[in-house]
């Protein structure tokens, strides 16, 4: 797995943890790897991977699989609200939900999908082999992402050894992949409980004022008490939270004496 990637790019510590891959042997060649996709409209496409990585919406296309509901598992398939598009997208199970509410969070990211699109190669006896990357980004500067999720308890053995392959084709077509584990458990928790504020609804028009009162690093509910009354003033902080309006530790538990600061930026995604 190569060093460099989109995630350790300015990404907050733990967000999510690339898994260290022993990759072996030599990876397929790119330009022998077709892509499986449905357009909007349910009509199925298979061509070379080269060219739907670089000319299709594929961040715009349904699920190419079904997510089937497993025994045992503890999160069975639903649906994610993404923030980044407002629209629902498909998960179908734990890990990929956990990375989903990642993405939707991160700012370079601008869409989102799981599953939209299955790469097909074959493998060394002839056979064709195929993976469908658990989630696919659109990046802000118009590059694709990639991500397969593995669970706490680390990465099947298949999905390792395909990893290599879905790489090896992702940049060739100028995208980025990356397999990760769970996030740190403190960022998890603290995103996730951000994230029920994430819908536009939550910042109540104030964000001017929101900036403005944390324009110095202030403990968060000293600046509620500021701001107003705490009813109406905590979810609009914990949506600036989300959206990046606000920045804070969310390595250690959130709590109300957390000191949070306006983003450079100031300004929601």
């Amino acid at each position: 797995m190569s060093e460099a990637s989109v995630w350790e790019q300015g990404q907050p510590p733990g967000s999510a943890r690339a898994v260290s891959l022993p990759l072996r042997g030599r990876r397929v060649d790119p330009a022998l790897v077709e892509a499986r996709f449905v357009d909007e409209s349910g009509t199925e496409h298979v061509m070379p991977w080269l060219q739907a990585g670089r000319e299709q919406a594929l961040e715009e296309c349904l699920p190419v699989r079904d997510f089937p509901v497993l025994r045992g598992r503890r999160i069975a398939p639903g649906w994610w609200w993404s923030a980044t598009s407002g629209r629902l997208v498909h998960y179908g199970f734990g890990a990929m939900r956990t990375q989903v509410m990642m993405l939707d969070r991160d700012p370079k990211v601008v869409a989102l999908a799981c599953r939209p699109v299955e790469l097909l190669w074959r493998g060394r006896s002839g056979k064709v082999v195929s993976h469908a990357p658990h989630l696919v980004a659109r990046l802000a500067d118009g590059s694709g992402l990639f991500v397969d999720c593995a669970g706490r308890c680390g990465a099947g053995r298949r999905l390792v050894q395909r990893a290599g392959h879905v790489e090896a084709a992702a940049l060739a077509a100028g995208w980025h992949y990356r397999l990760v584990g769970p996030p740190r458990p403190a960022v998890e928790a603290n995103v996730r409980w951000l994230a029920d504020y994430r819908h536009p609804r939550c910042a109540g028009g104030l964000m001017p004022r929101i900036v403005q009162c944390f324009r110095t690093p202030t403990p968060l509910v000293e600046g509620v008490r500021l701001l107003g009354d705490p009813i109406a003033v905590w979810p609009a902080v914990f949506h600036a939270l989300w959206a990046g309006v606000l920045s804070t530790r969310l390595d250690s538990p959130l709590h109300e004496r957390a000191v949070a600061v306006a983003s450079p930026a100031g300004v929601e995604r």
